[in-house]
């Protein structure tokens, strides 16, 4: 505290707080010609208001059907048929690191499904697709993708968010930060996982989390069984005038902290989050209710069938989510590990079969759902896990197979994505993307392409320096895009 209060003459005062005022000038000028960016101003007012593009967007909102666990390649869309002809034999050269458990390699193992051609493409599928085989004229494959660990979180925060490490904002997060939300009354980004039985994906909420951007873009987890969202109902006996008064009475005080601390982003975040909950008092319980859906439509996802009841109810729910607006669904199939999930260590056949019967029927019905409603064209659907699977067997009473970080392959579809295409190749046993290898960073980029952003211009500053989803790389693969 000063003991003598400090004097300036009026030339120091004008000298000091010339630029300001000239920055001020050039704010009124911006705005009366409508130079001022609306993102910019909406940011402030609303975080989750709706934003332009970069460019013309091809895509409006993705569904990311998530196969957690690290579905096998040369099990459902990569068919290697040297990999028949070398079953029982030692892979030269393979390095027992590659995978998780160096002591249970097996030999050379080749795919026990059944493999045919579909659609005008003649794209190979496994027999673990019958529904999804009849839609590969509208799926661009990517078959060389690669990533940097061969364990589960690590993987699972790299697919996600673009790194290895936790506290990095996931995908779903840098869309809705780039674009906000065409629904006021939905969240913008929404996550669905399998029943609480097989737990949630390894990281939990840290694959669906805003890492360092504002928490209102964070991803809201729906609880697959009771209600969905905690809170969704008003307290008993509240009346809707008392409790919009006392949002209105919260939000008058936040604001008026806000001013004090204009930068707090957290702050700004909190009381949106506020008000969409209670706008979505009104419009969740609507947009959830499957039941309200005709019973073909129904029949179409396999809501009759009770082996995929519970994803068939979450692919129809993607849908509706997205009809009303909302950016980024997200869907888990699969669990914490092992068999209860994708990861099929041993027994490949049955924890296959098993997952594949409950997903195939369902993300068919979407994809069917999607194009006879218009919607196919603005949504991007994409298909896949943290990582791939070894040619090799692991070792077991019905053997399986280990981790490979070294290959796997994606699909997209929809949202601005060529049908019927084939991008990138593993080498002839499946076991190493070899041909126009794609990394993690590419299919981040290649995402945030088909929605109109150009992943080196869509950042967020913090703790000193400018941060994106890419980090220093990825190339967009524009072999697949229409």
């Amino acid at each position: 505290m000063w003991n003598n209060p400090p004097f300036i003459s009026r030339r120091d005062l004008l000298r000091r707080a010339g630029c300001g005022a000239g920055l001020l000038a050039l704010a009124g000028l911006f705005q009366d010609s409508g130079s001022l960016l609306h993102s910019a101003k909406a940011a402030v007012i609303n975080p989750l208001a709706p934003r332009p593009p970069q460019f013309p967007a091809k895509a409006k909102s993705v569904i990311w059907l998530f196969m957690n666990g690290g579905p096998s390649q040369v099990d459902t869309w990569d068919y290697k048929p040297e990999l028949i002809k070398s079953d029982g034999k030692e892979l030269a050269g393979f390095d027992k690191k590659t995978g998780f458990f160096t002591d249970s390699v097996g030999p050379l193992m080749k795919s026990p499904f059944e493999w045919a051609q579909h659609g005008q493409s003649g794209t190979w599928v496994s027999d673990l697709f019958p529904n999804l085989s009849r839609h590969v004229d509208k799926m661009a494959f990517i078959h060389s993708c690669h990533t940097e660990s061969n364990n589960h979180s690590p993987a699972l925060f790299m697919i996600n968010t673009g790194s290895t490490r936790m506290g990095f904002p996931c995908v779903g997060s840098w869309v809705t930060y780039g674009m906000g939300s065409e629904s006021r009354n939905l969240p913008s980004f929404v996550v669905m996982s399998d029943p609480l039985d097989r737990g949630l994906p390894k990281g939990n909420a840290s694959n669906w989390g805003a890492g360092f951007l504002p928490s209102v873009y964070q991803g809201i987890w729906l609880r697959p069984k009771g209600d969905p969202i905690d809170n969704l109902k008003p307290p008993t006996g509240m009346r809707d005038a008392d409790q919009r008064a006392q949002l209105d009475f919260l939000a008058k005080l936040n604001r008026e902290h806000l001013i004090h601390g204009p930068a707090e982003n957290e702050l700004n975040a909190r009381i949106e989050s506020f008000e969409l909950a209670y706008r979505m008092q009104t419009a969740a319980p609507e947009a959830f209710d499957i039941e309200r859906e005709p019973e073909n439509v129904k029949r179409l996802y396999g809501l009759d069938q009770k082996h995929c009841r519970h994803i068939a109810g979450q692919c129809l729910m993607a849908r509706r989510m997205v009809e009303r607006g909302v950016r980024f669904v997200q869907i888990y199939s699969g669990g914490m590990e092992n068999q209860r999930s994708w990861d099929g260590h041993e027994d490949i056949v049955g924890n296959h079969q098993g997952f594949a019967r409950e997903t195939d029927q369902p993300i068919a019905g979407l994809l069917a759902d999607l194009e006879q409603r218009g919607l196919l064209d603005e949504t991007l659907v994409i298909w896949g896990g943290e990582f791939g699977r070894l040619p090799v067997s692991q070792k077991a009473k019905k053997p399986g197979r280990d981790h490979n970080p070294n290959a796997f392959t994606y699909w997209m579809a929809g949202g601005g994505v060529k049908g019927g295409v084939h991008f990138g190749a593993t080498d002839e046993l499946g076991n190493k993307a070899v041909v126009d290898k794609v990394s993690v960073n590419d299919l981040h980029a290649t995402i945030l392409h088909l929605l109109g952003f150009d992943h080196e211009r869509l950042t967020y500053f913090y703790n000193g320096r400018n941060f994106r989803l890419t980090d220093v790389a990825g190339q967009v693969v524009k072999a697949i895009l229409a």
